[in-house]
C-alpha cells in the first residue's frame, strides 16, 4: 500500500496503492466518512476538472508532494451529474476525453469492486486542439446489495465520489491491476445496461 523509508530522520513517503486497494480501502473509506483527515494527507478532494493538468500536482496531498510520477484526488459528483447529465470534463485550457470502453476493477478475489475509465487531455479549443501526455484513471467503487424480494445480488455503482489517478505518460510497467492470473482480459463495461444490474458478468453499471 503505502511504504516509508527513513532517511536521514526524515520521513519518504512513497504511495504506489494497486487498483484493489484504491478502491477497497482509500475509496470505500472516503465513501463512508471515516479516516477523513488520514486520508486527505494522502488524497486530498479536489475537482480536477477546474484545473489545468500541469497544476494538480502541486494540490497533491502532503505526504506526496514529492511524487513526480503520478497523484490522487477524491472528485466529488458534479451538481449537472446529480441532475442526470453528463459530467462536464472541460478545463479553461482545454478537456479529458475518454478513450476506449470503461473496464470493471477486481480483486484478488476475483469479485467486481469498481470501475475504471481512462481518459487523455488536449490542449485547445474546436479545431485547433493537441493531444498531450497528461492521463487520467477515474476509479468509481461497486458495492452489492442484496434484493430483498428475489434474494438476488444487485450491482450498485456509487456515483457520489471518484477517484481520480493522474500522470504523465512515461512508458512505466508497473501494473494496477490485482486479478488473479488466468481470469482473461479485462472486462468491458456496457454503458447500455442498467442501473445496479445483476452480477452476470456481461452487464455493469451505467453513467459512467
Amino acid at each position: 500500500m503505502a511504504e516509508h523509508d527513513l532517511h536521514l530522520n526524515s520521513v519518504i513517503y512513497r504511495f504506489y496503492p494497486t487498483e484493489e486497494e484504491l478502491i477497497s480501502f482509500y475509496l470505500l473509506n472516503k465513501l463512508q466518512n471515516r479516516r477523513t483527515h488520514e486520508l486527505h494527507r494522502v488524497i486530498p478532494a479536489v475537482n480536477v476538472y477546474e484545473h489545468n493538468p500541469s497544476h494538480l500536482p502541486r494540490l497533491a496531498g502532503e505526504l506526496c508532494q514529492r511524487d513526480t510520477e503520478q497523484w490522487f484526488f477524491f472528485v466529488p459528483r458534479q451538481e449537472r451529474e446529480e441532475q442526470g447529465r453528463r459530467p462536464s470534463r472541460t478545463t479553461a485550457s482545454g478537456f479529458w476525453k475518454a478513450t476506449g470502453s470503461p473496464t470493471y476493477v477486481y480483486s484478488s478475489e476475483n469479485k467486481v469492486i469498481g470501475v475504471k475509465k481512462t481518459m487523455v487531455f488536449y490542449e485547445g479549443k474546436s479545431s485547433k486542439v493537441k493531444k498531450t501526455e497528461w492521463k487520467m484513471n477515474e476509479y468509481r467503487a461497486i458495492e452489492e446489495e442484496v434484493d430483498v424480494t428475489n434474494n438476488v445480488p444487485i450491482r450498485k455503482l456509487r456515483h457520489e465520489l471518484s477517484l481520480c489517478r493522474v500522470y504523465v505518460v512515461s512508458g512505466t510497467r508497473r501494473s494496477f491491476d490485482r486479478r488473479p492470473f488466468g481470469t482473461g482480459s479485462t472486462e468491458k463495461v456496457r454503458p447500455e445496461a442498467s442501473r445496479g444490474a445483476s452480477t452476470s458478468r456481461n452487464k455493469g453499471p451505467t453513467n459512467i
